[in-house]
């Protein structure tokens, strides 16, 4: 029997992300604790940033036609710190002013104090002719009232958490943080710790999957169960499933997504629910599955993903299609990876029918190194490396060619 064509990325990932409707759950949470979070409402300022014209330079406010010439002096009436307003500026008058402060009345430009002389008897001379508006901030010139600061569907950073506060907003409406049952197949696993080094059996390998995809997920905000390991039986690999699918939003597994005797996650899923994608053409990272498992009559289904026991295939497939999804479950409107082209410098002889995923660094001369063995059981190659390079289907590299470098920042 001839076996269907392998799905595409560019058709898998669409049919995914249209699976990833945004949880309905919402939070209230403190703009101090709100870093990764999603927004689910627009930010809408409720007042100018900066309130009033301020200076933005220590020195002294002035009126630009007192100073049409250098080595105008006038007299200094009063002092403005940041905090404190000051009085009517008039012609022939200065006020010392510091960074922050409110322009006084009156008042139409800033002079720097690197630019004035003190003088005796409470006078300030200014070296330079003085233009109007120089060094003055505008009132509203970051932020209008009524503007939308931050969009629907952000996921924040330190930067929007600082523009939320600076508008005032002491808490913020997020989406709910997913929850992901995690759990490794495979009899051949065991944990670090559980038995040394010098004392592992014949066929047996430490579970790294485990800690870089539970680390990812948490990077990626969600709340994760790790439900360790299930053992390579159809029954025991069905009950794991049933009984995360009641108090989960996904099921990611490692492992056993593959053909052979001992996988059993694909029959399992089926069994519980449906299996709507499965074994994609790329590489590494070909035995990718995706499913529902059902739940309860009035819940809806929980979202499975199955992602390959070869730790860079988990790692890679995690990047690509785990990541956006889990996002796009937060509300996140923007999902997609930016690829960036960059030169080879090496050669990629080898063209494959799939497309491939290479683990690149960049170097000093602005182009890319490729690690040397490209297995996808060589985790050392996502250390070494600082990113991937997207290389299409049936697509040879000589060195000198421009490829499209995803990192793994990114």
């Amino acid at each position: 029997m001839t076996r269907p064509a392998l799905l595409s990325l560019d058709d898998a990932l669409p049919q995914l992300l249209a699976q990833a409707v945004a949880l309905p759950r919402v939070e209230t949470v403190s703009t101090f604790e709100a870093d990764g979070r999603v927004l689910v409402q627009d930010v809408v300022a409720a007042l100018q940033v900066p309130p009033q014209d301020n200076s933005s330079m220590d020195g002294y406010a002035v009126r630009a036609s007192d100073c049409a010439q250098a080595d105008a002096v006038l007299r200094v009436t009063q002092r403005i710190p940041a905090g404190t307003h000051g009085t009517q500026l008039n012609a022939g008058e200065a006020a010392r002013i510091f960074t922050g402060a409110p322009i006084p009345p009156g008042a139409d430009a800033v002079v720097m104090q690197e630019d004035c002389e003190a003088l005796e008897g409470d006078q300030v001379k200014v070296s330079k002719a003085v233009l109007a508006g120089q060094w003055i901030r505008r009132s509203g010139e970051d932020v209008t009232r009524g503007a939308t600061v931050l969009s629907k569907g952000t996921r924040l950073t330190p930067a929007e958490l600082g523009l939320a506060a600076s508008i005032g907003l002491a808490q913020l409406q997020v989406s709910a943080r997913p929850r992901v049952a995690l759990f490794s197949t495979g009899d051949e696993l065991v944990m670090p710790g559980d038995v040394a080094p010098e004392a592992m059996p014949a066929g047996a390998i430490y579970n790294s999957n485990r800690f870089f995809l539970r680390a990812m997920l948490q990077r990626l905000g969600c709340e994760v169960t790790d439900l360790g390991i299930v053992p390579d039986k159809r029954e025991a690999t069905i009950a794991a499933l049933r009984d995360a699918a009641q108090h989960h939003d996904l099921i990611l597994t490692s492992g056993g997504v593959s053909v052979g005797e001992e996988d059993h996650i694909k029959p399992a899923v089926e069994s519980l629910g449906e299996l709507n994608l499965w074994q994609l053409a790329i590489k590494p990272g070909k035995p990718f599955a995706y499913g529902k498992v059902n739940r309860d009559a009035d819940s809806d289904d929980c979202h499975f993903m199955g992602l390959p026991g070869n730790p860079v295939s988990s790692f890679v497939t995690f990047l690509l299609l785990v990541r956006p999804f889990v996002l796009a479950l937060q509300g996140v409107t923007k999902t997609d990876i930016a690829r960036t082209e960059m030169t080879a410098h090496f050669d990629w002889p080898r063209a494959d029918k799939r497309r491939e995923f290479l683990r690149v660094k960049r170097n000093a001369q602005g182009g890319l190194d490729l690690f040397p063995n490209q297995s996808s059981g060589v985790l050392t190659s996502a250390v070494w490396g600082d990113g991937v390079v997207d290389n299409p289907a049936g697509q040879t590299i000589a060195k000198g060619d421009t490829v499209r470098f995803i990192s793994f920042a990114e």
